[in-house]
């Protein structure tokens, strides 16, 4: 094991068993291969076997499946441990192994044992390590977290001051991230964290042109305090944001009839015309009104649109209210107005309809005359619906034609038959690693 190998593996999902597997072959009673395999540098099924042991009060085992992967270095290593050593309370190690990969110069560490100190009542601690650091974005933002918890807003707020004057020349290069823009947001945190609200409104209600736009920090600032009206106004100021805030709140207040009135209004107007129904649409389906969610989506978006995103709620929501023959009628209209061809990501769209309608044989049929039927990506959505109908040996058949570009649908599907050694050979089918930095140490983004 070595970091850079674990990191792109966990980056890239391959040549590995990914979390989703993991959790397939718990739930299917392989927890001995899950438990073998966390020994032989898969990642994802230490982790899980880690968690599994610690639910067990099993910490010391649980530790020691880690350790190998800890002695690498790997910084995804490092968060993991940490994080389960604080959630079983041992918080002093969990310090103590992220203490030791920031005095080792670790990019990401700083950031991650600040934020761990001042959870645990060592914020003035936290702070005074992130205060050097105060022209790095992500490391500035933790410094205004941490000041709330160690009450140190207006030192946090006298050490941004210089930077909210600043001109950006060529952001991000001059500014580090840090623009004057980025400052102006972390002030109005500061403000709202010392109970400031007004103030933090005020200071993003800005009239200068910006780089950063505001209103959605400005939306979810008004959302958490309440300010109904003043969401409002901002819903009819061209802010969507505003208008999505403002429905979720008037939702979770019981207010379903006022959370839709607000997004039909919102939908309807000129100001707001470019954006979608689909979560009006949504709002709809979620309060058992999946024919109004139906109509409003027909008549919001007519025929106009070939937009998946808006076409895939549809033919969900058809699905989903039994009507499949008018999800079929309305996707044959919208082709025809568009010339009549539809290209695989528009055609996939019919297969579930047909499927209810004609049955799972018409629409694997009708999948595979389509021109890009035979294609690795559309072998995926022809084995989905085997497997919908309980034919999960048919679509092992269809996917192994296409093994690696489909090995994680393949795999699932052995493991559903209980082959779970066939389905480990496929998954650990290694693709060629890119070239990248000689020392993998500080390559290791968290891949979650």
């Amino acid at each position: 094991m070595d970091a850079t190998d674990l990191d792109h593996r966990a980056r890239t999902r391959s040549g590995c068993i990914p979390p989703e597997l993991v959790s397939r072959l718990l739930e299917r009673g392989h927890a001995d291969v899950v438990e073998q395999q966390a020994g032989r540098g898969e990642w994802f099924c230490a982790l899980a076997w880690a968690r599994l042991l610690g639910e067990r009060d099993r910490q010391a085992d649980a530790c020691e499946v880690l350790a190998p992967y800890l002695a690498t270095g790997w910084w995804t290593a490092v968060v993991a441990a940490a994080e389960l050593l604080e959630g079983w309370g041992r918080i002093d190690e969990a310090i103590e192994i992220t203490r030791v990969r920031m005095e080792a110069g670790h990019p990401m560490a700083l950031e991650f044992y600040t934020r761990l100190l001042a959870r645990h009542g060592r914020a003035e601690e936290a702070f005074a390590l992130l205060r050097p650091h105060i022209g790095e974005l992500s490391l500035a933002e933790a410094l205004v977290d941490v000041a709330a918890a160690a009450g140190r807003h207006e030192e946090a707020a006298a050490l941004l001051a210089p930077r909210a004057e600043h001109e950006c020349s060529d952001f991000p290069w001059c500014c580090r991230g840090l623009s004057r823009d980025m400052t102006t947001g972390l002030l109005a945190t500061l403000l709202e964290h010392q109970g400031r609200v007004d103030e933090a409104i005020t200071l993003l209600h800005t009239d200068r042109p910006t780089t950063i736009d505001h209103r959605e920090q400005l939306a979810a600032l008004l959302a958490r305090h309440g300010r109904l009206d003043e969401l409002r106004a901002a819903a009819a100021d061209d802010s969507w944001d505003s208008v999505r805030r403002l429905a979720g709140l008037l939702e979770e207040r019981g207010d379903v009839e006022g959370a839709i009135s607000a997004y039909r209004q919102a939908v309807e107007s000129t100001v707001h015309a470019h954006h979608s129904a689909s979560e009006p649409a949504r709002l709809l389906a979620r309060h058992g009104r999946g024919d109004e969610a139906i109509e409003m989506l027909r008549v919001q978006t007519g025929l106009r649109t070939g937009d998946d995103r808006i076409l895939h709620v549809l033919s969900d929501l058809y699905l989903d209210q039994g009507r499949p023959h008018d999800g079929l009628v309305h996707l044959d209209a919208v082709a025809t107005a568009h010339g009549g061809e539809e290209d695989w990501e528009s055609y996939r769209l019919r297969l579930r309809l047909i499927a209810a309608r004609d049955g799972v044989d018409e629409a694997i049929e009708r999948a595979r005359s389509h021109p890009e039927g035979t294609t690795s990506y559309a072998a995926q959505y022809v084995a989905e619906l085997l497997t919908g109908a309980g034919r999960v040996e048919e679509a092992v058949v269809v996917l192994e034609q296409h093994a690696p570009a489909n090995s994680h649908s393949l795999a699932a599907c052995l493991i559903d038959l209980g082959r779970v050694e066939d389905a480990l050979a496929v998954l650990k089918r290694r693709t060629p690693r890119q070239p990248g930095p000689v020392d993998g140490r500080w390559r290791d983004a968290s891949p979650f």
